[in-house]
């Protein structure tokens, strides 16, 4: 089966059976905005950034705007101290006061207020500052200067002698600090948005890819493949799908060959029935060839009968409501009746049957009508391939010492067996119809896949194997007593629930 990697939508469109017409499955989905793993994507990323940038923004702004007050504060500091000491070395001589470098101060923003003998030479300073200056203390402070905030450096000159320096403090701090930060911010937002786009789109088109091979999946293209890529997510899904579109591909080609054996299978007798009623309808056929063909008429359709039973039991066999009526049952008198049936048509041709049973009684808890089903299937197998003169064996036992292990219940033939590698699907439906037909007698294959059904729905199992008398050998292992008694042989009757052996 040739890869194909996931195309387009409509792309490809098998010649296949269409996808079912109503079904969910079936309905195509219109995204809508906002909806898809692109739009979210991009939204949650949008989001963070946006976050990112406020969290930012909250942090950062008020940081600056008291970095920037400290810088002014330590700017006016050295002012203060620089025309402190420039006032004191004036005093010291007896010089007034330098109005340039007042002058100077005022240019730059900064008040001036002098202090002489502990007076102000103007008004606007806070009492406690000047108190303070007075008394020959140094004032770093921040306070409202002539109803302004200000900040405010005071020197002391000695003798109630002083310097004292007033600043307004910056206004508007936040907007200038936003009106320099707004672009960083604006590129780091738009960053997260594009991130967040191509992140989504690299997700999403692994997604849109398994959608699309999905939906040709359920159109019937069976050998759409899904490239794998990382992440190991994303490569897992599409390991899956590429398992599913093998295993839909390789179910459907044996249901296509298994159809085809049993159409062959059923065109057999219907090919035989067909023409003995022509030759009837025809009048070829005198009366006294009329009983003959009737007989011959009757055991076609018997076997066409089996054939659509087998296939209905097939189609059940999985369902919840398959019925099962498992009771304590003694394999001992279960395999006698079935060896008194059995006898007869070995003997009729020519075959040599041989029951073995043991001398104390085999308890089971099984279906005795389901499980004689299985016995029958196993038995018409064994006379559809066994040559005459050959040995056919039923046998019962023990699975083994212990009572709980549970029985077993054998069917062995001198017929041509099987091969080691037939083992390996001897219960797969038609899987030896299709190896031997045209080269030895072989059935529909039918039979012993419903034995292996049956057996697994009532907690058993099946094996075959080679046997000692040459031929095949097949081992139904079942369950024992889960509670109660040990079953006795009248528990029950050797003829309950009969059923129409398997064919295959």
């Amino acid at each position: 089966m040739a890869d194909r990697s996931v195309g387009p939508p409509g792309a490809h469109q098998p010649t296949g059976a269409p996808p079912a017409v109503g079904t969910r499955a079936a309905r195509p989905h219109r995204s809508r905005p906002g909806r898809t793993l692109t739009a979210r994507a991009v939204l949650v990323t949008c989001a963070v950034s946006l976050v990112s940038v406020l969290v930012t923004a909250l942090v950062a702004v008020p940081l600056a705007a008291r970095a920037v007050q400290r810088q002014a504060q330590d700017t006016l500091a050295a002012q203060a101290r620089m025309t402190a000491e420039v006032l004191r070395f004036r005093l010291a001589r007896g010089q007034p006061t330098d109005e340039r470098l007042l002058r100077l101060l005022e240019n730059q923003g900064v008040e001036t207020y002098v202090l002489r003998d502990g007076r102000v030479d103007r008004a606007g300073l806070p009492p406690q500052v000047v108190e303070r200056v007075a008394a020959g203390e140094d004032v770093s402070v921040r306070r409202r200067v002539d109803g302004r905030p200000s900040l405010v450096e005071g020197r002391a000159l000695g003798d109630g002698n002083g310097v004292v320096l007033a600043r307004s403090r910056v206004t508007g701090l936040w907007r200038q600090v936003l009106a320099s930060v707004w672009m960083p911010l604006f590129a780091g937002l738009a960053a997260g948005v594009v991130a967040g786009w191509l992140l989504a789109r690299r997700l999403a088109r692994p997604i849109r890819q398994a959608a699309v091979a999905a939906a040709r999946l359920s159109a019937g293209d069976r050998a759409v493949r899904v490239p794998v890529e990382p992440p190991d997510e994303v490569a897992e899904l599409a390991y899956a799908l590429n398992g599913l579109a093998e295993a839909l591909a390789t179910s459907e080609g044996r249901q296509r060959e298994f159809l085809l054996s049993v159409s062959h299978e059923l065109r057999t007798p219907l090919t035989a029935v067909r023409g003995y009623a022509e030759a009837l309808a025809d009048g070829v056929l005198g009366p006294d060839e009329a009983a003959q063909t009737g007989r011959t008429m009757l055991a076609e359709a018997e076997h066409l009968d089996r054939l659509v039973s087998d296939l209905l039991a097939l189609a059940r066999l999985e369902a919840a409501d398959f019925p099962l009526d498992p009771v304590p049952v003694d394999l001992v008198p279960f395999v006698g009746a079935a060896a008194g049936t059995w006898s007869t048509r070995c003997a009729a041709v020519g075959l040599a049957f041989r029951v073995e049973l043991p001398d104390r009684p085999v308890p089971v808890h099984t279906d005795p009508g389901r499980i004689r089903q299985v016995v029958d299937g196993l038995l018409e197998n064994a006379l559809r391939v066994v040559p005459p003169g050959a040995p056919v064996v039923l046998a019962a036992r023990p699975a083994g010492p212990d009572p709980a292990a549970g029985g077993v219940v054998e069917v062995r033939d001198g017929g041509p067996g099987f091969t080691d590698d037939d083992l390996a699907v001897v219960f797969e439906r038609g899987a030896l119809h299709r190896r031997y037909r045209g080269i030895r007698k072989v059935g529909s294959g039918l039979g012993l896949a419903l034995a292996a059904g049956l057996v697994r729905r009532l907690g058993g199992t099946i094996t075959a194997g080679h046997a000692p008398e040459g031929g095949a050998v097949f081992t139904v292992l079942l369950p024992a007593v889960r509670t109660g008694p040990g079953p006795r042989s009248d528990l029950v009757p050797a003829g309950r629930g009969e059923r129409k052996a398997p064919g295959r």
